[in-house]
């Protein structure tokens, strides 16, 4: 059994670093320099940036508004809107919405410019992607502007007014990243008016930085009860055991209560008053001038598609939405009053199999939660992530005492329990029922020593997937790391190629080495109850693996690991120190195994 207790603990932490290793091998590194946005002209983007053209009409009605777009011929211009929190840019191709500056997040560590959502854009957010002659080609007039609103207008064919008001959000009218937008259909005729099925552009999101290969980037939606989202690679074709083209699109058919694309640290998110009827999901490329094989060269947009239903003569009809675009901030996300359809999902705290098995969806959360609390009574995110991490040790205390005391005891048994395989080495039955009979008698629980990897690991990797999305760790310093969202590097030798390790840069950082040498000497300390060289080998060189494979992740979770660490090797130096356990002896003998108690000392 106490081989079975080793093999478990040693493939689930095998799993958690291959979970680690194929979710994180194309983690963004810290950028070298402060890196420069690249923009592209929003006259004809999806040609430019090789996006398919909009499929065929899918209604009956399609006919109505099927003359061919025609290339816009004056320029597009802008207005601007703003609050204390983002600064929205408006363009009258499309009557949309050009790029949404944040005003409270840096473009990059020692940047001024602000971060940029819908900067290298496949088309404006909000513009129509299957409404010909109303699309982003088309040229909107400037109906009026004020502080917080904008409204433009177009006509089609002289038979459809199309009005489209953005207004900004915040206060007690909902939350300052929050755009309301309404998009009312007037028809100009005596007959009743057809509409076809259509789609909004989400916007587009990118590569944070040059250093970012995103593996972050994703489109998806929320149906009313789980969400489903697609990663930019997904579409890029390949893979490890495959040589497939890359995908145009793909297109999910299901009921929308909101569609996001996203980064590591930044969503767009548009919630329509009525749900949508799918998704149309594309990988466009973001920079031509970058060859076709680099990855930080594509971005992905979302279209969501929806149903207009026919106009009644010289009747209007009213399409509205609110349109999220901001950080991924959970606390944020999570207040029901201004995201009433569970917007803070797009969080997903749970992209892979390996984290729903260990709940990430629900300690997420809760930890990201706790780290908040934490955050308010001490002001630096290094030493919140210290103390929580205190915190959790704390609580799992009486758990992680009683797997040291039984691993202690299982120590102890070890020379009775080799005597019993040797004795029963040709009897596997009569072996098992001897050795469950040491463990009855000696009261020990063969499994005990797994008890503190099963409770750890859900922590761990909740924690990790915290760290995946969690915005406000962005550029939070904490002692020499600038970046506790990325390696504390220290220094870099330059671009490597070590892609078994998922290393695109050799570098220094501190943290995963303190990491490894904590979980190095805490090994030392730790009762090992197996004589089995192979199985002592492999527990040794754990973590030294541990430590390759973390080497890239972010220093807040090395942070965690190795403050972790510390506290454990402070609670098993105390545990050594306690009294021997007083076990009951037990001779092999010819007819089985004789139970001996030894006499108490006087």
């Amino acid at each position: 059994m106490d081989k079975k207790n080793t093999v478990i603990g040693v493939l689930l932490l095998v799993a958690a670093m291959a979970s680690f290793y194929f979710s994180a091998k194309y983690a963004p590194q810290p950028p070298a320099k402060p890196a420069v946005g690249t923009t592209t002209s929003s006259g004809s983007p999806l040609a430019k940036n090789e996006a398919p053209p909009p499929g065929p009409a899918r209604s009956p009605a399609d006919a109505t508004l099927t003359a061919p777009a025609q290339p816009a011929t004056a320029p597009a211009e802008y207005q601007t809107l703003a609050n204390e929190f983002i600064a929205v840019r408006f363009t009258n191709a499309g009557g949309a919405i050009d790029r949404i500056e944040l005003l409270k997040h840096k473009a990059g560590l020692g940047h001024n410019a602000s971060y940029t959502l819908n900067a290298a854009a496949a088309a404006p957010a909000l513009s129509f992607a299957e409404l010909p002659g109303l699309d982003q080609n088309a040229r909107y007039e400037l109906v009026s502007q004020g502080a917080g609103e904008i409204v433009y207008r177009a006509v089609q064919a002289g038979k459809l007014e199309v009005t489209r008001r953005y207004t900004l959000l915040g206060g007690a009218n909902g939350d300052p990243y929050q755009i309301r937008h309404e998009t009312t259909f007037r028809n100009l005729t005596d007959q009743p008016l057809p509409l076809p099925r259509t789609a909004l552009s989400l916007g587009t999101v990118a590569p944070l930085n040059a250093q970012d290969t995103g593996m972050y980037l994703d489109a998806g939606y929320y149906n009313g009860d789980k969400t489903e989202f697609t990663r930019r690679d997904e579409l890029a074709g390949g893979g490890f055991f495959s040589s497939s083209a890359p995908l145009p699109f793909l297109e999910k058919v299901a009921p929308v209560t909101w569609a996001a694309v996203k980064n590591q640290f930044f969503a767009a998110i548009l919630s329509p008053d009525q749900p949508g009827v799918g998704l149309r999901i594309e990988r466009v490329k973001i920079d031509p001038l970058k060859p076709i094989e680099d990855r930080s060269a594509y971005g992905v947009t979302g279209l969501l598609q929806i149903d207009l239903k026919p106009i009644p003569a010289n009747a209007t009809a009213t399409w509205s939405a609110t349109y999220y675009a901001g950080p991924k901030e959970y606390s944020r996300l999570s207040k029901s009053d201004r995201f009433p359809h569970s917007e803070d999902k797009v969080m997903n705290f749970a992209p892979f199999f390996f984290n729903k098995m260990f709940f990430s969806q629900f300690f997420a959360p809760l930890l990201l939660t706790l780290m908040s609390w934490v955050h308010t009574w001490i002001p630096n995110w290094g030493w919140a992530i210290v103390v929580m991490t205190i915190l959790l040790k704390v609580a799992t205390l009486p758990f992680t005492l009683a797997a040291s005391r039984s691993a202690k005891r299982m120590q102890k048994l070890m020379p009775l329990v080799t005597e019993v395989r040797e004795k029963y080495k040709d009897n596997p039955a009569k072996m098992q029922e001897a050795m469950m009979r040491v463990y009855k008698d000696n009261k020990v629980n063969p499994l005990g020593g797994c008890i503190p990897i099963l409770i750890t690991m859900p922590l761990f990797i909740g924690f990790f997937a915290v760290l995946q999305g969690a915005a406000e760790l962005r550029f939070a310093p904490f002692l020499w790391a600038a970046d506790l969202s990325a390696a504390d590097t220290i220094y870099s030798f330059g671009a490597v190629q070590l892609p078994l390790l998922g290393l695109t840069h050799l570098n220094i950082n501190i943290l995963p080495l303190l990491m490894g040498a904590t979980m190095v000497y805490q090994m030392k300390l730790t009762p090992t109850p197996s004589t089995d060289p192979t199985q002592a080998a492999m527990m040794k060189i754990m973590p030294v693996m541990f430590t390759l494979f973390c080497y890239n992740f972010a220093s807040a979770l090395a942070l965690y690991s190795t403050i972790n660490a510390l506290f454990t090797i402070g609670q098993q130096m105390v545990i050594n120190r306690l009294p021997e356990p007083e076990l009951a002896t037990a001779a092999v003998g010819a007819d089985g195994l004789k139970n001996v108690t030894p006499k108490k000392k006087k």
